[in-house]
């Protein structure tokens, strides 16, 4: 698939999300003062580079972050789906401004930039409502877990297969689970979720080792974020109080990252 066809369809597939302007793409020389991006520099934030793997995903079929080729995960909010389709895709090299994480290889980004073209992908706050897909195909999968994802406080809340797929579940859930969602070990799981030209992701109904082996998949307690909690925007731009959701990609709210969540306060 040529770029131009996969930007097409990608697009089509996000904007059918009815997602809302959240960032701001530029191209090279253009400053972030310009516009409507925020009034502070996302470049003083600590920088990583790397090359893009595969996009992270709500089980809504919504572009959340990146993973790197080294399995660094970037988060952004499901907002800035649109931007970041048309800016980055898979095996492009990428320049990250943002927060990192003390103990795992993850950072909440503020800006993402294509090395090769220039393009900025700069995390706003969404202007009004934020809607997401409704609910996913039945889908299933098995393989062996290649990485531990993360929401944006560092708690588990899935695991990437080796073909990519990627599987996702409340981080209780995670974490009751933690024997089974081993790296290199196999598992099955079945669920409903999203496949297509973004990628592949599942919310797990059932998961265990073998498909003859699967065990329900707790749902979230009342009041709980499905796939863990989100965090706030922030970076005094003019929007304190807004937040984004978190991996369901819902409506906005959730925790503001701070002492305690792995990244400086």
């Amino acid at each position: 698939m040529t770029r131009k066809s996969f930007l097409m369809l990608a697009s089509a597939l996000v904007l059918g999300a009815g997602v809302v302007q959240g960032a701001i793409a530029q191209p090279a020389g253009r400053g972030p003062g310009a516009g409507n991006a925020p009034v502070y520099d996302p470049a003083q934030l600590p920088e990583v580079k790397g090359k893009v793997a595969q996009y992270s995903l709500t089980p809504r079929g919504m572009v959340d972050g990146l993973i790197l080729a080294d399995g660094t995960e970037v988060h952004v909010p499901p907002f800035v789906s649109t931007q970041l389709v048309f800016a980055v895709k898979p095996g492009d090299a990428v320049t990250i401004h943002g927060l990192k994480a003390r103990a795992i290889p993850m950072v909440a980004a503020r800006s993402i930039t294509n090395d090769a073209t220039g393009t900025t992908v700069l995390v706003m706050p969404p202007r009004g409502p934020h809607h997401g897909r409704g609910d996913g195909a039945a889908l299933e999968a098995e393989g062996k877990v290649a990485a531990l994802l993360h929401t944006p406080r560092g708690e588990t809340n899935g695991v990437r297969l080796e073909d990519g797929t990627i599987v996702r579940l409340p981080p209780p859930e995670a974490k009751r689970l933690a024997e089974t969602l081993t790296v290199g070990k196999s598992v099955a799981v079945r669920g409903e979720g999203y496949a297509g030209p973004l990628g592949r992701v599942i919310a797990a109904r059932q998961l265990g080792e073998s498909k003859d082996s699967l065990k329900d998949v707790a749902a979230p307690r009342h009041g709980e974020r499905r796939f863990g909690p989100g965090m706030r925007h922030g970076m005094h731009d003019g929007e304190h109080g807004r937040g984004w959701g978190g991996h369901h990609g819902g409506p906005q709210g959730g925790h503001r990252m701070g002492r305690g969540d792995g990244v400086p306060g």
